[in-house]
């Protein structure tokens, strides 16, 4: 009865040990996410990048936000609503309008360069259409560097300015 009872328990485990592999190769997302936070506050401007990124000039709002990051590099990001905030610093006639007729996405990656120092690695896609209430689908393929860890996504400007990033 044991042995029968070792048997089934290994068969069991063997059999959990294939379909987690084989879920491992179906879900490849490292990173998937249904928010984003604006750029507020001290991250407004040039000040206080992260990861080499700098902020957007004037604070942003977002309504909704999601998207997915996999290990090859595919990457889907839904922005609705990410317009300026309405703050006494935006200009009121730019006020809940987005000005940024393109949006692109931004993957900062950390990194080890060859020496097993820390570094930051960040690629971009291409633009993407953004409508002035602050709609956009971003969907590209970017080139991860290899041993990319805690990456953050930034909705960004054409230039390089961010608006939204992975976060709440």
């Amino acid at each position: 009865m044991r042995k029968h009872t070792l048997l089934v328990l290994c068969l069991a485990l063997s059999g959990a040990a294939i379909a987690a592999a084989e879920s491992e190769d179906k879900d490849s997302d490292v990173l998937a996410f249904r928010t984003l936070a604006p750029v507020t506050g001290a991250y407004v401007g040039a000040t206080n990048p992260i990861r080499g990124v700098p902020g957007g000039g004037l604070p942003w709002t977002i309504t909704a936000a999601r998207g997915e990051l996999d290990r090859d590099g595919h990457i889907v990001v839904r922005v609705k609503g990410l317009v300026l905030a309405n703050d006494p610093s935006v200009p009121e006639n730019l006020r809940l309008t987005n000005p940024v007729p393109m949006f692109k996405a931004i993957v900062s990656c950390q990194v080890t360069d060859g020496l097993g120092n820390p570094a930051v690695v960040n690629v971009s896609t291409q633009n993407f259409a953004a409508t002035d209430g602050g709609d956009a689908l971003i969907r590209d393929e970017v080139d991860l560097p290899k041993g990319c860890i805690a990456p953050i996504v930034f909705v960004a400007s054409p230039g390089g300015a961010w608006f939204a990033s992975t976060g709440f």
